[in-house]
């Protein structure tokens, strides 16, 4: 890739895996007990974006909140030496995103009481936690100076204000018309800012904006519209994604090549943001969105099927039996 560094603003959270096994169930519940081997922690949100893009990419800043915790620390620490970070302040704890997952008898997400051996862990169920949020603390100047050099711009909205800040939106709706902007968005979030180039929900989150059905109807083509951005692309998991732009009004189904599809059962965590910093790459070397996207659901598909996160990931093992805790949950 050429010119400028590729920017990306949005939510960085912590997100870590418990992986271990579930050989029993709880005496007090039907709820498995998952002896815990190992953990692992990886960038999240705009974070793991902003670190899959820099696999692609010579300079790639991230724009994003930082608390002054711990987390933060091991955030920061799992970033900086791939990712140039402007930090703005975030007010409240870092937000992390636990996976419990398991292999065994009792590693099973659907209830069952028993359940047969599994190769690949299982996801046993998610905890949340940190209250931090952007506020519209005045930008610095670097953070202007980047996104008027800017590449591209990919906005990785996880809800937590960053998208909302008055002056980002501004600074973007300044530079959209020279600056490709791709906008990832959340349910939780602002809208896209008008001339983004391209607008990247999921399924879900398309439905909810939606009166009608997820097709080939007009309803996609009116909310690009009514956004004022050049296209959307609604990702659809192993599906592909659905194309529409606005200019001409063409919407079209973009399908998962059937020589890069991942087999049932891979972990897809980050495949969106995987979608999301691919097409904004490509965009900002001159690609046009239908061409962007064919790519971004073959790149998103290839990572999916080569272990998705796992490579972006660095563990922390416990020792067993001695001193790993166990972890009584309920089912995800």
């Amino acid at each position: 890739m050429t010119g400028g560094p590729l920017v990306v603003i949005g939510d960085a959270l912590l997100d870590i895996d418990v992986d271990g096994r579930a050989d029993r169930c709880s005496p007090e519940s039907a709820a498995p007990v998952v002896e815990v081997a190992n953990r692992t922690f990886r960038p999240g949100g705009a974070g793991l974006a902003a670190r899959l893009a820099a696999t692609d990419h010579r300079e790639v800043v991230l724009i994003g909140g930082f608390a002054a915790d711990e987390a933060a620390g091991r955030l920061r620490g799992l970033l900086d030496r791939h990712v140039r970070v402007i930090a703005l302040p975030l007010r409240g704890s870092t937000v992390c995103k636990q996976r419990v997952r398991a292999v065994g008898p009792w590693a099973r997400a659907n209830g069952h009481r028993k359940a047969r051996k599994l190769r690949r862990p299982v996801l046993v169920t998610r905890m949340d936690s940190g209250t931090g949020r952007v506020g519209a603390d005045p930008l610095p100047e670097e953070a202007h100076a980047v996104v008027a050099a800017a590449h591209a711009v990919l906005v990785s909205d996880y809800g937590r204000g960053i998208a909302a800040h008055p002056q980002i939106r501004a600074l973007l709706r300044a530079h959209a018309a020279h600056v490709p902007v791709v906008w990832d968005p959340h349910p939780h979030g602002p809208v896209p800012i008008p001339g983004a180039a391209l607008v990247t929900p999921g399924r879900a989150e398309a439905l909810a904006r939606l009166s009608g059905r997820l097709d080939e109807g007009p309803d996609l083509w009116k909310l690009a519209k009514g956004w004022a951005v050049d296209a959307i692309a609604v990702t659809l998991g192993s599906e592909g994604a659905l194309v529409c732009l606005r200019a001409s009004g063409k919407r079209l189904r973009i399908p998962v090549p059937a020589a890069v599809k991942a087999p049932d059962g891979c972990d897809t965590c980050g495949a969106g943001d995987r979608f999301a910093a691919t097409a904004a790459a490509l965009l900002g070397a001159g690609s046009a969105p239908e061409s962007a996207v064919r790519r971004a659901v073959i790149a998103a598909a290839e990572f999916v099927g080569s272990g998705a996160v796992e490579t972006f990931s660095e563990s922390e093992s416990a020792l067993l039996p001695e001193s790993a805790p166990t972890w009584d949950v309920r089912w995800a």
